[in-house]
């Protein structure tokens, strides 16, 4: 219990530092401020420790993103079990708006652990060249895509700004070669209110 405190508390240090070293800005429909971005940080931080404290999700698995309070989980899961009780830790986080659960359940009895090193560095070398295409491509803001793989299996996931950009990264990581197939969760930013 001690390691999931230090570790939560260290990944909200890390989130929030981070954070308050971007500049100021005025926010736009398509842009944060300064405020929702800081915000949207300390959301993050304290989804990413409400996972870490849930007995039955496997934090590290799971990709968190936040756009002025809408909490976009992604990543693969080994059950429905764990995808569901993912989505109830993260609602259960003061400054949650919404969340769009994302993960992808690989089906029951495919554990990580049972992975073999060569698939779980295959699918590293290949999430590492999706996410270069990705942000050489000019359409695509690649900083903002998060890209996990699994056996193959392209996800992207986090928020764009139109669908152009979102069809363009589909065929950006489509074009490189060894991936299987790719699954585009990417989210449209939801607009000021």
């Amino acid at each position: 219990m001690k390691m999931k405190r230090k570790m939560r508390l260290s990944l909200l240090a890390t989130v929030l530092g981070a954070t308050l070293a971007l500049g100021g800005c005025a926010s736009t429909d398509t842009q944060r401020g300064t405020g929702e971005t800081i915000d949207d940080a300390a959301v993050t931080a304290k989804v990413k420790a409400a996972l870490v404290d849930n007995d039955i999700v496997e934090a590290g698995e799971v990709n968190v993103t936040t756009y002025r309070g809408v909490v976009q989980l992604s990543g693969f899961v080994d059950s429905n079990d764990e995808k569901t009780q993912a989505t109830q830790a993260a609602k259960s986080v003061s400054g949650v708006k919404d969340v769009r659960n994302d993960l992808k359940v690989q089906g029951e009895g495919t554990q990580v652990a049972d992975r073999s090193a060569g698939a779980v560095v295959d699918d590293s070398a290949l999430t590492a060249k999706v996410k270069t295409a990705l942000i050489g491509d000019e359409t695509t803001k690649g900083t903002q895509i998060n890209v996990e793989t699994r056996d193959g299996v392209v996800q992207l996931a986090g928020f764009v700004n139109t669908d152009a950009e979102r069809e363009r990264a589909t065929e950006v990581a489509r074009g490189v070669s060894g991936v299987k197939d790719v699954r585009n969760d990417l989210q449209i930013k939801p607009k000021q209110q």
